[in-house]
């Protein structure tokens, strides 16, 4: 029979409907049932493609005998990390400063005041390599919490104390400038693999927003060696098996540090994000490459993530059926040479197995190899790779698929936006474009109340009951502010107002300036969680900060600029202790030095000379620079104001500092005033 998680819309959540286990879903009722039975809840917080989380589920949440002792002793909650990432966020910390470490499932037990007092991660059905096993755990935890209450109730207050005296101090009024973002750029090339590109060692993940500060950083200054590392890193993942070598997009991480074996689990979030940066190191150096694997991971996006509904699903599993009715991580992309065989025939495998670096002994378990593009040089016949990767595509069709997450996060559709935006204006597919707006119209027509209130996530097209997060209205805020750039939309900018005034309102601290992760008015947990850096999405803090100067510079408000700058001190001082976890707002940071640029672009819509200018600002390096384009006489947007043809021509001016360059027609010069 069903438990109460069968009636949520998570579906990590309704994973474990069926389990034995009596779970209920994040809610006071939970802890009130917990404060009048007298029983500790234990926490288990996860999300649908985590393939630990798949295991424990298989080994313990699904066993009868510990489900009946889990309903015995203890008010069981399931939390979907993507759905409340403020839940997530809080424990985790409290996590990681009880044992250092951190990670999914994440397994808390806690008071019915919800204050923690155990913690760990996944837990086996018998002790092995030094953990016990996950009935040793519930029956030392039901022993403390029975025998010695009044010791477990001074840990946990002690724990709430400790976590509410990690208030973050950064209301730093000075802005980070050139020395801070110097010294960022020298503790990024200390962490950098100078063999395999990438920052550190295994597990090692796409560094997506670093990539992005050294792109910036390389448009500023022209340091050779940021765009070096850039383009290094972003080549080495593409030829990596990180990377699908048939179908595009990424993994979420390579477990070692050559980029070879993935973690297969494939998320929005990273491919909205790699995309972005593909395209930008396409548009600072043409690289071929980078344009395709761009345009490739945003056609994964959309044939294989894209909702009926319009928005983007979450993720697709890591594990999938080997087609012996067990399931597998990487059971989808792995081949070993005799399936070459059998879908190419001898000749053409042997090709493709030198191609694609398939060896008898296999890269990965039992004899598979995980596609990659070892040979970065060599000349081979186009025609017939693309025959052989076309059949190879076609073949692993036929193989069971991994599941898919089809929750639509607001902040991931955001970041989705953005990328599949400025990908379809830069390389001319007004198709991605469609599918941006697409997103776009869901998250306003589903996401977005009366009062202009962001909700976390829908599914199916109904929309989900928790509150968006700080991050939800700063990454969407970037996407409709990149649709405005590229489609000249004014409705776009005047809903990321509306975001942006609520992270104003609700989510800044008026004395400080500092930002939470959820608003003054969310439900309040035994913190309220705060952290300004990147992890596997740019922090709400470093995102809200990025989208906030985009805003003033598309509308001259200077609240959203003011606020963005005090955002911004928190970067002066982490930006050169830990630049590998603060690069978005690095980038943000290069925005605000350059200006950012300002670029009104105004003549007929229809007119070449129009479009020829507007694509010439949109492919600007300058480091966050905004574009308004539009009929002379249009109010769509503020940047239009005022500006007139010059001699009846098409007419570009660019802005920056409260200082304007004489307007151009000449798209030569346009480029030129973009550059350096």
């Amino acid at each position: 029979m069903p438990n109460r998680l069968a009636h949520e819309t998570s579906p990590y959540l309704l994973q474990h409907a069926d389990n034995p286990v009596d779970w209920w879903p994040w809610s006071a009722d939970a802890f009130e049932e917990a404060r009048e039975s007298g029983k500790p809840v234990l926490l288990s917080v996860g999300y649908s493609s985590c393939h630990w989380c798949h295991v424990m589920a298989h080994e313990s949440f699904e066993d009868q005998e510990t489900a009946d002792y889990l309903n015995a002793h203890f008010v069981s909650v399931k939390v979907d990390r993507e759905e409340r990432p403020d839940v997530d966020a809080v424990y985790m910390e409290a996590v990681q400063a009880a044992t250092g470490q951190g990670g999914w499932p994440m397994t808390v037990f806690l008071t019915p005041g919800a204050e923690p007092f155990y913690f760990g991660t996944y837990f086996p059905p018998a002790p092995r390599q030094g953990m016990p096993s996950f009935r040793q755990v519930l029956e030392g935890v039901h022993s403390a919490w029975t025998d010695r209450r009044d010791e477990v109730a001074e840990v946990a207050e002690k724990i709430v104390r400790d976590l509410a005296g990690r208030e973050i101090a950064f209301g730093d009024t000075q802005l980070p400038g050139e020395e801070e973002l110097a010294q960022a750029l020298l503790g990024l090339t200390r962490d950098y693999d100078s063999t395999h590109g990438g920052f550190g060692g295994a597990p090692k993940f796409p560094p997506s927003m670093a990539i992005e500060f050294l792109l910036r950083h390389h448009a500023r200054t022209g340091a050779e060696g940021a765009l070096q590392m850039a383009a290094d890193t972003c080549e080495r993942m593409a030829r990596g098996g990180i990377y699908d070598q048939l179908g595009g997009g990424f993994a979420r991480y390579s477990v070692d540090r050559e980029w070879v074996v993935p973690h297969f689990e494939k998320m929005l979030y990273d491919n909205a994000l790699l995309c972005r940066v593909y395209a930008h190191l396409w548009r600072a150096t043409g690289s071929d490459l980078a344009r395709r694997v761009a345009l490739e991971t945003a056609d994964f996006m959309v044939r294989e993530l894209r909702t009926n509904e319009g928005g983007f699903a979450s993720a697709l599993d890591a594990d999938s059926d080997d087609g012996n009715g067990k399931h597998v991580e990487g059971a989808y992309y792995v081949w070993t040479p005799a399936q070459l065989r059998e879908v190419l025939g001898e000749r053409d495998a042997e090709l493709a197995a030198d191609h694609f670096g398939v060896t008898e002994e296999g890269t990965f378990e039992e004899g598979a190899s995980v596609l990659q593009l070892p040979q970065s040089e060599g000349v081979f016949d186009a025609e017939r790779i693309a025959s052989i990767r076309a059949r190879l595509l076609e073949a692993r069709g036929e193989r069971p698929a991994p599941g898919r997450d089809d929750k639509v996060v607001a902040a991931w559709n955001g970041l989705a936006v953005a990328a599949l935006a400025e990908t379809g204006a830069y390389f001319d597919r007004p198709d991605l474009i469609e599918a941006a707006l697409g997103a776009a119209d869901l998250l306003v027509r589903l996401h977005l109340d009366e009062h202009a209130r962001l909700a976390r996530t829908s599914k199916d097209g109904r929309v989900g009951a928790n509150a968006g997060v700080l991050e939800d209205y700063a990454d969407v805020s970037e996407g409709f502010l990149a649709l405005a750039s590229v489609t000249g939309e004014g409705v776009w900018l005047e809903f990321a107002g509306f975001l942006l005034d609520h992270v104003l309102v609700q989510f800044t601290d008026e004395e400080s300036g500092t930002l939470y992760d959820t608003a003054a008015d969310a439900e309040k947990l035994i913190r309220r969680p705060q952290d300004p850096t990147d992890n596997a999405t740019p922090s709400g803090w470093s995102a809200a900060a990025g989208a906030l100067l985009s805003y003033a510079a598309q509308t001259g408000a200077e609240p959203h600029r003011a606020a963005a700058e005090r955002a911004l001190g928190v970067v002066k001082a982490l930006g050169p202790r830990a630049p590998r976890f603060i690069g978005w707002g690095l980038a943000t940071a290069e925005a605000l030095l350059d200006g950012p640029r300002e670029v009104a672009v105004v003549g007929p819509v229809d007119d070449p000379a129009t479009k020829e200018l507007h694509r010439a600002a949109l492919l600007a390096t300058a480091p966050g620079a905004v574009v308004a384009v539009g009929a002379p006489d249009s109010d769509e947007l503020p940047l239009l104001a005022e500006r007139l043809l010059v001699g009846g021509e098409p007419t570009a001016y660019v802005c920056r500092n409260f200082t304007c360059d004489a307007p151009t027609t000449d798209v030569d010069r346009l480029r030129e005033a973009l550059g350096r």
